[in-house]
């Protein structure tokens, strides 16, 4: 089954040099359950083709489709952090609050009923690995840790799309190979569709799918 598709999608930015067309025409599909990994230099447009599949930034054209549902119709901005989830490279924690808070906060957004929003953010933090780590900040957590905790934050919805801009990006290549392998298994655990930017030969060795991104166009990689 088809959780995301993307057609004749494209973005085009202004530069003093002139227009650079970073995404051009793409189109995509990504199954349930499916992990497909992007790559591409620097600068390819990685980052700007997952805004668009996140409904973060809206295409100069084109059309991102959740479940068969336009993303940046009417009836998609009720998408956003709840079947759209993104984790970062660079953990985007709040300091002040603990790993269960962290993960709580998509929940208090959706305004969960408090009962419900204590049990799913208890099985997010058991799925990671990190049960015991609930009232722990983030400061007294290591990297890999944090990056779990933003891994129970994205799955906490139990989202049917599932985003990571070079999730590893901060990490040791051990610590980075443990987050990949936990990103996989859930992502084919839980039938999640996921895309991931990446230059990660951990992550590119656990896809299902690899894509290379180049001149703002998609091939396989």
């Amino acid at each position: 089954m088809t959780a995301l598709r993307a057609t004749g999608l494209t973005r085009t930015y202004r530069t003093p040099a002139g227009e650079l067309t970073a995404v051009d025409a793409i189109d995509l599909e990504v199954a349930a359950g499916e992990l497909v990994a992007i790559r591409g230099r620097s600068g390819a447009g990685k980052s700007s083709l997952l805004t668009m599949l996140g409904g973060l930034d809206a295409p100069d054209a084109g059309r991102v489709e959740i479940g068969g549902v336009d993303l940046y119709g009417r009836e998609g901005a009720s998408m956003l952090g709840t079947e759209v989830a993104s984790i970062f490279q660079g953990f985007g924690l709040v300091p002040i609050l603990s790993a269960a808070e962290n993960v709580e906060v998509p929940l208090r957004i959706r305004r969960s009923h408090p009962a419900d929003r204590s049990r799913r953010v208890a099985d997010a933090l058991a799925a990671v690995g990190l049960a015991e780590h609930a009232a722990q900040r983030p400061a007294e957590l290591s990297g890999g840790q944090q990056q779990r905790v933003a891994i129970a934050r994205a799955l906490v919805t139990e989202p049917s799309v599932l985003l990571a801009d070079e999730p590893t990006g901060q990490l040791d290549s051990e610590t980075g190979a443990q987050i990949m392998a936990l990103v996989a298994s859930l992502v084919h655990e839980r039938g999640t569709a996921a895309i991931v930017a990446t230059h990660d030969p951990a992550m590119l060795a656990r896809a299902d799918r690899v894509l290379q991104l180049h001149d703002g166009h998609l091939s396989a990689g």
